[in-house]
């Protein structure tokens, strides 16, 4: 029995050139005490040459048995043959009566187990390494390895190195504390190793980008890392940076089509294939594409090939290796495009019903159904902005190909939505424009309105993020009869009036409106509305002396922005600056101060700084007011220069004049008139023609753009510049000195 093992097999293979050493892995085995040790990694993770390099060093003391397994040894009479030559080799007077000739359950229990437990106790300290475990799967082998493992004896230890992740008993085991383990990601290369690693092949420092794209490719993977760098080093035209690396990238997919994809059964093949269209592997979609088995062969794969990486915020999904998946799109498109198109349409229809938009798109633009993707942005666009999620609406649109947001009037004002929930309401007006341009007809955006009405509504929101309440209260009159009552887009415009109307002092008009905007969101589901609209009525409810009614709505304000998920939103800024300021009143200070804390971190939350200048200086006046209660002197003193500079940028201050007076130390608030920074270069050009005598399509041949560019552009300078007509367009950007 025991001279049927080949003698190669008792000893670790020969170390590769260029070996680096990995200290920090070496020291993890020998500070390990546990009487288990399991290196589990995918094939080329460098395992064996670990493990060869620490049964070498000055641990190992030469007490170290070596066993390589293979499918030969797939059956338990090989395997305990040459478990038993290999220690024969360090221990060669355990008892005779180990070498069996024949194994069997019973000679194995009586006999065979128990004589090498004893055999091998009080020998001193010896570690038996099996290197390959994968290959050993027969059920009486692995029932009696277990055997083994659950009985070691005391001072000997087993290092198990397999390309799977092991089962019983590794698991009670592991419950006891007997067991270290390393994974692939121990033995994944850190940026630094790597760079080490491809200098030694390449003989000279690779740069960063081309260090950093290997990496990036491989993941730390030891194979990887080694198969580039050496297509790398052989390569005779070293300037051809990009090419090395794609023949690199291909070397890499022709060893794990022979170490991985050939090794698999026909199933588990064409699961993988499958499912190389998805960036996330889990049941559902698995099943979608590769039926009703896919999520037991997705279990077993990622036990077995260890190339599905498992993904963070849920364990039981994964992703495919970045090395692996190139080769699986290689394999998949050679199928024909046809098989791609009906994965990624099967793919994107499981997604969308899932109400799981961004895979959706995705799936539906790789699959090229442009229209689908359209279809899935406008069904879910309204509900995605009233969480508060308008990242992931504008990540929806980049999905898309440029040209087709930009020649679609509803995606222009879905992305005018996204940018004004985000804070930007300088983008939403550029996509507005570009909404009047391409409006075809009276298609419908949203719920129950039309590009034209909804764009209106936009507008008016744009302008009293902007500051400019007047405008905005304008625009809010005349957009509300294009909405309809119980919609979001009407909770929206009565939000812009009621704004517009609160910071002008008309605060029982403001409470009306607001009200009705609270109504309407409420109706609608739109949580972001209606945070912001119970924020401004207590705001509103204080500004007016209504106490009571401050402490009521600043409540349900902070209730529904905890609900929703909103409180680090700036549309909760309202929220809290109106609770805090009641605080104040009631001499509740601290109190005070954790709210208005709350306040400036959303506010500090928000891309657009310059946004919504009229809640920044109160919140900046709320601030001066707790610092002067705190007897702060500067403090209070730069919260309201804050204020001023903030209401400076107001179209008009209106409120908050006064209450920067009250103060004592306020200076005069004034309008702030247009910069010539907030006038587009085109704007300029035409705003400079516009102080002669040339009709607006002669402009238009003069500056070599279309006559509806030109009208674009004069209806923004009016709209910028306060102005209803030329003359008082060129008029009052001379005042400003814009002109």
């Amino acid at each position: 029995m025991t001279s049927s093992v080949p003698t190669f097999k008792l000893h670790p293979p020969a170390q590769p050139p260029h070996l680096l050493t990995r200290p920090r892995l070496l020291r993890r085995l020998d500070a390990a005490t546990e009487p288990v040790v399991v290196v589990s990694a995918p094939a080329g993770a460098g395992k064996t040459v670990l493990l060869t390099e620490w049964s070498r060093g000055p641990a190992a003391r030469r007490e170290c048995a070596w066993l390589s397994l293979d499918a030969y040894d797939n059956a338990p009479g090989r395997l305990w043959a040459g478990i038993l030559r290999a220690l024969h080799q360090v221990r060669p007077k355990l008892p005779a009566r180990l070498d069996c000739d024949e194994w069997t359950l019973d000679v194995w229990l009586e006999e065979i187990l128990p004589g090498l437990v004893t055999g091998l106790d009080g020998e001193g300290p010896l570690t038996l390494i099996l290197d390959g475990l994968e290959c050993i799967s027969d059920a009486d082998a692995v029932r009696s390895l277990a055997d083994f493992l659950t009985r070691l004896p005391q001072g000997f230890r087993i290092i198990l190195s397999t390309r799977h992740i092991p089962g019983s008993p590794l698991p009670t085991l592991r419950a006891q504390g007997l067991i270290a383990e390393l994974d692939q990601h121990d033995l994944a290369f850190t940026p630094e190793e790597a760079r080490a690693l491809l200098t030694g092949l390449l003989g000279s420092a690779p740069t960063a980008d081309a260090s950093s794209t290997v990496y990036e490719a491989t993941e730390g993977w030891a194979a990887g890392l080694c198969i580039m760098g050496r297509t790398l080093a052989r390569s005779m035209n070293e300037a051809d940076t990009a090419g090395n690396l794609a023949r690199g990238r291909q070397a890499v997919t022709e060893y794990l089509a022979t170490e991985v994809l050939d090794r698999l059964t026909t199933e588990q093949r064409e699961f993988l294939l499958r499912t190389s269209v998805l960036d996330e592997l889990s049941a559902g979609p698995c099943q979608a594409l590769a039926g009703d088995r896919a999520g037991i062969l997705l279990r077993g794969l990622a036990r077995t090939v260890q190339l599905l990486v498992p993904v963070a915020v849920d364990p039981s999904a994964y992703r495919h290796h970045r090395a692996l998946s190139p080769l699986l799109s290689d394999v998949l498109d050679s199928e024909g495009p046809a098989t791609v198109v009906s994965l990624h349409e099967a793919a994107a229809q499981w997604y969308s019903r899932q109400g799981e938009t961004t895979a959706a798109v995705r799936h539906w633009v790789l699959g090229g159904d442009e229209s689908a993707a359209v279809a899935s942005v406008l069904d879910g666009w309204e509900k995605a902005i009233s969480a508060g999620r308008s990242a992931e609406v504008s990540h929806w649109l980049d999905l898309l190909p440029p040209r087709t947001v930009a020649a679609d009037a509803r995606l222009c004002v879905v992305a005018a939505m996204a940018a004004l929930s985000g804070g930007a309401p300088e983008t939403a007006r550029r996509w507005l424009d570009v909404a009047q341009l391409r409006q075809t007809g009276p298609e419908m955006v949203g719920e129950g309105s039309t590009v034209s009405d909804a764009a209106a509504v936009a507008e008016a929101v744009a302008c009293y993020l902007k500051g400019e309440i007047l405008t905005a209260d304008r625009l809010g009159e005349s957009a509300v009869a294009g909405t309809m009552p119980l919609t979001s887009w009407r909770a929206l415009v009565c939000t812009a009036r009621g704004t517009a109307l609160l910071w002008t002092r008309r605060y029982e008009e403001a409470e009306a409106l607001l009200g009705e905007a609270t109504r309407d969101a409420h109706a609608a589901g739109h949580g972001l509305v209606l945070v912001r609209a119970l924020g401004l009525r207590a705001v509103c409810a204080l500004l007016a002396g209504r106490h009571e009614q401050a402490r009521m709505l600043s409540d349900e304000a902070l209730r529904a922005a905890a609900t929703t998920g909103l409180g680090g939103h700036f549309v909760a800024v309202s929220a809290y600056i109106g609770r805090a300021g009641l605080l104040l009143e009631e001499g509740e200070i601290e109190e005070a101060a954790q709210l208005l804390a709350g306040a400036e971190a959303a506010l500090a939350g928000s891309p657009q700084t310059g946004s919504e200048p009229h809640v920044r200086a109160l919140c900046h006046f709320t601030r001066a007011r707790l610092e002067s209660a705190r007897h702060n002197a500067d403090a209070a003193r730069e919260a309201r220069e804050a204020a001023e500079r903030a209401a400076a940028r107001c179209e008009s201050p209106g409120v908050l004049a006064d209450l920067l007076e009250r103060t004592g130390e306020g200076t005069a608030v004034t309008p702030a008139g247009p910069s010539s920074q907030d006038l587009s270069m085109g704007e300029r050009r035409v705003l400079r023609a516009l102080c002669g005598p040339l009709t607006l399509r002669e402009i238009a041949s003069e500056l070599y753009v279309s006559h509806n560019t030109v009208k674009t552009q004069v209806r923004a300078i009016f709209r910028k510049l306060d102005a209803h007509d030329r003359s008082g367009a060129v008029a009052r950007a001379r005042e400003c000195g814009v002109l």
